[in-house]
């Protein structure tokens, strides 16, 4: 665990019944010329920027929208909306989606009036100032998104996802608003939970792990545990995805204390390469790495279990076990997919994808146990 560490958090964060309307006050307090709103064509099409829009405009503010985003989209098509942006002189941003539009979002802000690029920021994150004010409103209960000062694209070229990451890009304002979660499609509810689950076990068990994650981490991992199947298969409870919805703010706050392991270093390839959603890469990997990890980490996963899951067992290894088989369980329950074979992915070249999981570095220093190379592989064959 380490001995010094540090939180950093959105300056502002609304939530409960009716959060939205906050958006009146930041936008009065702000004064903008014109925002920008990202989302993506669903998001749209469903109406869950309508309000937020009605707001701006009732106070004379033009709104310019975005709403072609790429889900999981290349460092490219993040550049395109950066370019776009900076053709519509607003001076405010309102993002309102799940990950990848508040990714992209994230990154515009730090580029709109800079001489570098996404493309630059792949190879020094470092680069990146703070330009623009974000207010982020998350639409999944998963990412964690409104919270880190992470941002992910996809690296074609090297079939590779990878995360560029600045404190400049952690968002001014966030508003978790349930309105928006509570007719999220089921695949989309497991998936996305599925993700912030790893997030809260992975900043528990990661060699950043500290008493500031650790707060977050496992109060994320306890409501995600007694929620998570609840939210997604009963369109009613409100309470449920409530929870849900706060669990993946604090398990976003975790990784932003923290950082997130072996789970997440060997999904990007899958994603990079066979376009695999994000959630769903990291709950095939959830089981095979935990089950790799468990000897470094069975006083967490005990720990874990006694905060969260209280269902018999005594020893330290017999925590640890149940919690992995519950997580297991859960994957399962959510009718998510355990083998690439599932989702039609035959072929795999096992080498390449444990070379490019390897190159994952800024997060396989995280875990507890080393991952060399042969034990890359050997995960990645559990999984085909």
């Amino acid at each position: 665990m380490l001995q010094s560490y540090c939180l950093k958090l959105p300056t502002a964060v609304y939530a409960g019944e009716g959060a939205l309307e906050k958006l009146d006050g930041i936008i009065a307090s702000r004064e903008p010329k014109k925002v920008a709103l990202f989302c993506d064509k669903s998001i749209f099409d469903l109406g869950l920027t309508d309000q937020a829009r009605k707001i701006i405009e009732a106070r004379g503010i033009e709104v310019a929208v975005q709403s072609d985003l790429a889900i999981e989209p290349t460092y490219s098509e993040v550049q395109a909306t950066v370019d776009w942006f900076a053709g519509e002189g607003a001076d405010f941003i309102l993002a309102i989606g799940g990950g990848s539009v508040m990714d992209a979002a994230k990154l515009v802000s730090v580029l709109a009036t800079s001489e570098y690029t996404v493309h630059d920021l792949l190879d020094n994150p470092a680069l990146a100032r703070k330009q623009v004010y974000t207010v982020m409103v998350p639409t999944t209960a998963g990412t964690g998104a409104e919270a880190t000062p992470n941002a992910i694209v996809a690296v074609p070229e090297d079939e590779l996802k990878v995360g560029i990451v600045n404190d400049a890009m952690i968002a001014d304002a966030v508003i978790l608003e349930a309105d928006m979660i509570k007719n999220l499609p089921r695949k989309i509810a497991a998936a996305t939970g599925i993700d912030a689950l790893c997030h809260a076990i992975e900043c528990y068990t990661s060699t950043k792990a500290n008493p500031m994650s650790d707060t977050f981490a496992l109060e994320a991992f306890d409501l995600i545990i007694n929620n998570i199947e609840r939210a997604c298969d009963d369109p009613e409870a409100l309470d449920a995805k409530r929870a849900m919805q706060l669990a993946s703010f604090y398990a976003g706050i975790a990784i932003t204390a923290s950082g997130t392991t072996a789970v997440h270093a060997l999904s990007y390839p899958l994603g990079g390469k066979y376009h695999v959603a994000h959630g769903v890469s990291n709950a095939i990997l959830l089981s095979p790495v935990m089950h790799f990890n468990e000897p470094a980490i069975a006083e967490r996963l005990a720990a874990a279990y006694d905060r969260a899951i209280h269902a018999g067992a005594a020893t330290v290894e017999e925590k640890a076990a149940a919690v992995i088989e519950r997580m297991d369980a859960i994957v399962e329950h959510l009718d998510i997919p355990k083998k690439l074979g599932e989702l039609g992915i035959e072929g795999v070249p096992i080498d390449q994808l444990a070379e490019a999981g390897m190159s994952v570095q800024r997060l396989l220093v995280n875990n507890m146990r080393e991952v060399t190379l042969e034990d890359a592989k050997a995960i990645y064959a559990q999984i085909l």
